[in-house]
């Protein structure tokens, strides 16, 4: 059996240490050891569930160990990854009793997407719990429930007309104190469709010649707005999510194969382009929406 470590932090800052250590095919059992595990966003724990996929198709489920610490584990309860996690490894994590609290902070439990009826099921459910945080912890305006409910819906949305796959979506505010200094909400999504080089490649593969790939594709879809679809209007949500994002002061990036792209705002880190990454298949989108400062 291979073990992989999981790193005590994951998130969007690492995520490629855990895409590094899965290889393409893994023939022999594989073991997630998650028990040094201190901190996961939505964007580690969508990682862990493809990650989990991924290693499955060589024909043996993996396992995985759960956190050792209890608030780590519990947290993982109530983002509901242990029932996501159950399709994925064997025997299935076991459930951690969770404790009862007044108020939450998750907007939206991992939640898996096949179909439309899923996607407005997340935005039914988003729109009933999205109003304080995004009002009261964020302090955006009132407007910012419906503007936030179209990004998730196209968000979503990429997964069932664009990755042709299964996949999940997560959100989270946290307080980033010592990170940013302000309160941010984090919205994971996560296929491992066919990505965006092979879902562009019929429309407009022979307009870039050689250089289509991996960062051709996502420049193509990210900068242009090109779409698989040749009427012109359609397949917009990128460019609308960009926008709005934009407005907000807030991160955007997309992962697909084996590059990301970024529109960086001022407060983050990341870079634009990274190219040359570990192939993983599908895509990969990771937003965070700033507290406004009123700046």
């Amino acid at each position: 059996m291979r073990v992989i470590e999981i790193p005590s932090s994951l998130d969007d800052r690492n995520i490629e240490t855990l895409h590094a250590r899965i290889g393409a095919v893994e023939t022999d059992p594989v073991l997630f050891d998650a028990r040094r595990l201190r901190w996961i966003d939505p964007n580690g724990m969508l990682a862990l569930l493809g990650a989990g996929k991924v290693a499955g198709r060589g024909g043996a489920r993996p396992r995985i160990s759960l956190p050792v610490d209890t608030e780590v584990a519990g947290y993982l309860e109530r983002m509901g990854f242990s029932r996501a996690a159950a399709e994925i490894f064997q025997p299935p994590p076991r459930r951690v009793r969770r404790r009862r609290t007044r108020t939450s902070d998750v907007l939206l439990e991992i939640t898996p997407i096949t179909t439309n009826s899923d996607v407005h099921e997340v935005v039914d459910t988003v729109q009933s719990r999205a109003g304080a945080i995004l009002s009261h912890t964020l302090r955006y305006p009132p407007a910012a429930v419906v503007q936030f409910s179209v990004i998730l819906s196209e968000v979503c949305q990429n997964i069932v007309e664009h990755a042709e796959g299964p996949g999940w979506v997560a959100a989270q505010s946290y307080n980033w104190t010592r990170r940013l200094g302000r309160h941010v909400a984090v919205i994971a999504v996560s296929d491992l469709g066919q990505g965006f080089r092979a879902s562009l490649a019929d429309e407009h593969a022979k307009r870039f010649g050689d250089r289509w790939g991996d960062v051709t594709a996502l420049e193509a879809a990210f900068l242009l707005g090109l779409t698989r679809f040749p009427d012109i209007g359609r397949g917009q949500g990128i460019q609308q999510i960009r926008k709005q994002v934009g407005r907000w002061n807030g991160l955007l990036s997309i992962r697909s194969g084996t590059a990301r792209i970024a529109d960086t705002p001022a407060w983050s880190r990341h870079p634009p382009l990274q190219e040359g990454l570990r192939h993983f298949p599908g895509a990969q989108i990771n937003i965070i929406l700033p507290e406004n400062s009123g700046d």
